[in-house]
């Protein structure tokens, strides 16, 4: 379906986001995606940062927007008016480029990035601090192919109930929020503390969601 790709990743889902440029074979695995480069955007100038530093990025690298084959974008949970401004440009060039859309969940992302992603298999409870005593949490397996179970919005107490529940159902929990995972070993319960994901995450999910076809159109985004 796809020729040796470009695949321009966009994260503005937090405080501060990422761009990220791969460039990936049909065949190959997410794994040996090749990120050529990964450019930090300062939270808070979203919207004037992006345009060009997605020129910039394709430009130094010796690329036009043409040579894209592909875009990916952090779909959330997260800041609405920071998704709002990725999603905004991810559509744009789309439907200019006539080129597909991967949207990633960060919850994904976050479960992907965990050590049982070494073992391709298992179950596993992902958790984002949501503010205001809320959690995001998103319950995967992993495998072939990520398969979500359920992606919900959970007072601090109903997460560290159901992660107490975890082990006995044979879940890893995983968080990148330090005081997520301070709260649940408090509670007795073990927890996977990972990097938080950036938009390299977000490009090697979108090749691998892309070899399954799961695309969306810019008008669904």
């Amino acid at each position: 379906m796809f020729q040796l790709m470009l695949l321009l990743a966009v994260d503005t889902s937090g405080k501060n986001g990422s761009l990220a440029l791969a460039r990936a074979t049909p065949g190959q695995s997410e794994s040996e995606i090749s990120v050529l480069e990964v450019v930090p955007l300062a939270g808070g100038a979203f919207s004037a940062q992006l345009v060009p530093q997605i020129a910039a990025l394709l430009e130094k690298h010796g690329y036009g927007k043409n040579d894209l084959g592909a875009l990916a974008v952090a779909s959330g949970p997260g800041s609405f008016t920071g998704l709002r401004v990725g999603l905004a440009a991810i559509k744009a060039l789309a439907e200019v480029l006539r080129k597909p859309i991967v949207t990633i969940s960060l919850l994904e992302a976050v479960a992907w990035s965990s050590t049982a992603h070494g073992a391709a298999r298992g179950r596993v409870l992902a958790a984002l601090d949501a503010g205001r005593d809320d959690v995001y949490v998103g319950d995967y397996e992993l495998g072939p192919q990520v398969r979500m179970h359920s992606e919900r919005l959970l007072s601090r107490e109903e997460f560290v109930a159901e992660a107490r529940g975890c082990e006995a159902k044979g879940k890893e929990v995983v968080t990148p929020d330090a005081v997520l995972a301070e709260t649940v070993r408090a509670a007795g319960i073990q927890v996977e503390r990972i990097e938080y994901p950036n938009s390299a995450v977000i490009a090697r999910r979108g090749w691998q969601h892309l070899q399954f076809g799961q695309t969306v159109r810019p008008e669904e985004l």
